[in-house]
């Protein structure tokens, strides 16, 4: 009996020491395959890409994806809400292994993190309360008053046109600080702000001017090449058989993984 339980004990520890070499291995795919599952932060508050559906279920596009990845790489998906703020620094500091939450790719972004594939390219738009006729494009954007969840590409491209941002949590406090009078616009995803529209058609707002499309990936911890591999690998499968597509017009009614 003795024997079977000190066998026991010593596979037991076996297991231990071989986990907690591959937490100090540095690989982050290895790290997410011994703990079964994949931490995903995203706001839960941005619809169509990550918001609570009647039955308070997480949905969206990004959630959708989000399982795609998960079941793609044997494991299962625990996604962390949180706020956007909290969202890029997370993954930086690898307290979460990767973000779906509609971040689009920029060089500067890239400095700090590494990205997939893009899996959809969005438009953006410039959006004003309904009887502002003062702005009409971003040019005119100067001197005025923006509303954008800081550190975000849509503050930065209104702050190079001279608008002063106020930063935001939700979509929903964004059109509220334009109804309110106390922002003067905001530049929004064109997807988010048309679903916005969709189930707020007296919201009081008005689209200005489209912008051009920008492409949309998955953010992980700079050097972390294996994982972002695998990534790619499963959502080149996806877009291969179709599946991507069906996800984009589920929640956007158009098919936005083509960069065209």
């Amino acid at each position: 009996m003795m024997k079977k339980v000190f066998a026991l004990v010593l596979a037991l520890a076996l297991v231990a020491l071989s986990l907690a070499a591959v937490a100090e291995s540095g690989n982050k795919l290895e790290q997410i395959k011994a703990a079964g599952k994949i931490v995903i932060a995203t706001e839960g508050d941005w619809s169509p890409w990550t918001y609570h559906d009647e039955n308070d279920e997480l949905v969206g596009l990004d959630i959708e994806i989000g399982k795609l990845i998960a079941a793609g790489l044997g494991v299962e998906a625990e996604f962390a809400e949180t706020a956007w703020d909290s969202i890029l620094a997370g993954v930086e500091s690898g307290r979460f292994d990767i973000a779906c939450n509609g971040v689009g790719y920029t060089e500067t972004r890239a400095e700090k993190y590494d990205f997939s594939t893009p899996y959809v390219y969005t438009h953006k738009v410039l959006v004003v309360r309904e009887d502002n006729e003062e702005i009409k494009s971003v040019n005119d954007l100067n001197g005025k008053t923006t509303a954008n969840s800081a550190s975000s590409t849509y503050a930065a491209l209104a702050e190079s046109y001279g608008a002063t941002n106020t930063p935001v949590d939700t979509l929903g406090e964004t059109i509220e600080l334009l109804k309110q009078g106390r922002a003067d616009a905001t530049i929004n995803a064109q997807v988010s702000i048309e679903d916005y529209l969709r189930e707020h058609p007296d919201a009081g707002i008005k689209v200005v001017e489209v912008l051009s499309g920008d492409p949309v990936a998955y953010p992980v911890q700079k050097g972390e090449t294996a994982l972002v591999e695998a990534i790619n690998e499963i959502l080149e499968a996806a877009r291969q058989d179709g599946t991507l597509a069906a996800i984009s017009e589920k929640y956007f009614q158009l098919d936005l993984t083509k960069a065209e």
